[in-house]
């Protein structure tokens, strides 16, 4: 387990295990994500690196058109009192 001291200002150096752990460098920005009394530290990524997270090789990719019509198509199937 690491640890490192909160000063007057809030401040903390994160551990150098837990930065590398990370990834992170000098000007990287986390997020705190607090769950049940927890704390969890994440490194901040911008949407640019999240492009393609999603994809999977066996997939096509979906125009927008595509995209709201399959929405309209689940919004009509939801509103179906036979379903």
């Amino acid at each position: 387990m690491h640890e490192s001291t909160v000063t007057v200002k809030g401040q903390t150096t994160l551990p150098k295990d837990v930065r590398v752990a990370l990834g992170l460098t000098s000007g990287d920005k986390v997020r705190y994500l607090i769950l049940d009394g927890e704390v969890r530290i994440l490194k901040a990524r911008s949407v640019k690196e999240l492009r393609g997270i999603l994809s999977r090789s066996d997939q096509k990719p979906v125009s927008l058109e595509e995209m709201d019509e399959a929405i309209s198509a689940g919004a009509t199937d939801s509103m179906d009192p036979d379903q």
